[in-house]
Order: structure tokens, then C-alpha cells, then sequence
């Protein structure tokens, strides 16, 4: 089995797949983890690139294409990663390799052998495997569903009986929903689902001004049986709030924009008035 969900394990957890392959591993630290993957003689890791952190000496590391990655036309289009990393132990003792998400997120362990084999997540969820664990990427099939932008078009969906690893972004929550129980999430929330979760999107405005952005436009409305995992702070959600304190700061938040402006075209004043003067002589 897996370790628990969202735990912080300093100690070792064990895996043991379904061909009694024993893999111990470590997630390390708080809201930036690092997971630390131990690895027998040839035994490897399928990770994204980009998300090495270290590995020991006897770890050999290859950017290659998988074909049963079943990379599509769509994740191309899109400018997402057509390769995979591939970490193989080719020495003759035990080593490791620490992989790392690329945003301040937490990593979750997932047994896709105990979620019936398959797993829907959200774009650039996964972040690594063991054993059995074959990524694909999919279109919304329902138009009403495919949420303005890249983030409703495209999914990634994990199935086999290995053990994989996604990242999700502040805290983490998992929700085992019953038969006919709903609950109501922001679609940037959402982490991952099981297959057997109905999933209908709800505009909470026009659709005109969802198509403009805003907070909290859209809702997914999630009907059990089955798990959701959700996440507080997406990097959506994340990286607009940055870029809108950056490119769009007020009086409030920055006092000296005002006289910034006043500046400039003092400034600018003073240079015209130059050259007209400069003109005239």
C-alpha cells in the first residue's frame, strides 16, 4: 500500500506493487516537498522534466519520448511537454533520486491500484511514477464542461496499478463522496477525481463575463460516488494575484504610484517647454 494521504512522512513509507516490488520512499518538508524515491539495481523512475532535485552517483538520467505516454496533437498545440525524464539505477547497490514540484505545492501519494486503476487530474498534476502508471491526455468531452482556456480543454488521466505522485498547491483536502452526494468546488480547485465522479460546470455569471475572468466564476459541481481531492491555493490562482499586484497597483497598495505619475510629466513638461524654448533661439 501507499503511504497515507497528505502526511508528511520523514520516515520511509513502502510500496509494494503488484508484482511484490518493495520501493521505500520519503516526502520531505512542508509546503515546498521534495519526495525521495529509494531504487534497486535497474530498477527506475518516470518523472517531468525539469523536476530533478539530486540523485545519487549511480543515477542515470535520459529525456526520452514514451510511446504509451499517448502524448496527443492537443498537448502539443498548447506548448506542453512532448518527453519524459527516465532516472535508472544502473549501478549494483541501492541508490536515490529526490524529484521536486515545480511550484510550492505538496506531493501526494497515489495508489492507482486502491482508485479501481485510473485517476482524472488537472493539467501538470503528475509529477512522477513507479511501476505501472501510464499518463495520457484528454479533451473535455462535454462543451458545457470545457471551462474557458487550456485549463478546461485539456486533462490528464493516470491509470495502471503502479504508484504515482501529483502536486497540489496549499492545502489539501480529500473528499470520499457517497451515492448522489454533491458538493460544489472552483473549478481551479480541483486536483484530481475519480472516473465514477460526475462532474457538471456551473457558471455563476453570463458566460460573457467568464470569458473575461473573475473570481470564483466558475463552479464545478461534483456528484459521488467516488474521491475528489482538492487544493486551497492553485497556481492559477496564485500567479494572477502576483501578476495583478505587479502590473496593477493602486493607491492603497503602492502610495508612491501617484507621485511617480506627477513625475513623469513634470518631467515631461519641463522637456517640451526645453525644446520649444531651445526652438525659438
Amino acid at each position: 500500500m501507499a503511504a497515507p494521504f497528505f502526511t508528511t512522512p520523514f520516515q520511509p513509507y513502502v510500496y509494494q506493487g503488484p508484482q511484490d516490488a518493495v520501493i521505500p520512499f520519503q516526502i520531505l518538508g512542508e509546503e515546498a516537498q521534495i519526495v525521495q524515491i529509494m531504487l534497486k539495481s535497474q530498477e527506475k523512475v518516470t518523472a517531468r522534466p525539469g523536476s530533478m532535485c539530486y540523485t545519487s552517483g549511480s543515477i542515470q538520467m535520459e529525456n526520452v519520448y514514451l510511446p504509451e505516454q499517448e502524448v496527443g496533437v492537443w498537448q502539443w498545440l498548447f506548448g506542453k511537454t512532448v518527453t519524459s525524464i527516465v532516472f535508472l539505477n544502473s549501478g549494483s547497490s541501492d541508490g536515490y533520486v529526490g524529484i521536486t514540484a515545480p511550484t510550492l505545492a505538496r506531493i501526494l501519494p497515489i495508489d492507482l491500484a486502491t482508485f479501481g486503476g485510473e485517476l482524472l487530474c488537472q493539467p501538470d498534476a503528475f509529477l512522477c511514477s513507479v511501476n505501472d502508471v501510464k499518463v495520457s491526455h484528454t479533451t473535455e468531452p462535454r462543451p458545457r464542461n470545457a471551462v474557458v482556456g487550456v485549463r478546461g480543454l485539456l486533462r490528464q488521466k493516470l491509470s495502471g496499478q503502479g504508484l504515482a505522485f501529483i502536486i497540489g498547491g496549499g492545502s489539501v483536502v480529500q473528499k470520499n463522496l457517497e451515492v448522489g452526494e454533491a458538493v460544489a468546488v472552483d473549478e481551479s480547485c480541483i486536483i484530481a477525481l475519480t472516473t465514477t465522479v460526475n462532474v457538471q460546470v456551473k457558471y455563476n455569471t453570463p458566460i460573457r463575463r467568464a470569458v473575461f475572468g473573475g473570481d470564483n466564476q466558475v463552479t464545478a459541481v461534483l456528484t459521488g460516488p467516488g474521491i475528489v481531492f482538492i487544493q486551497s491555493l492553485p497556481f492559477q490562482k496564485l500567479s494572477q494575484r502576483v501578476a495583478r499586484a505587479v502590473t496593477s497597483p493602486n493607491m492603497r497598495e503602492n502610495p508612491k504610484f501617484f507621485a511617480q505619475i506627477a513625475l513623469f510629466f513634470l518631467l515631461a513638461y519641463i522637456v517640451i517647454l526645453s525644446s520649444l524654448i531651445l526652438t525659438d533661439v
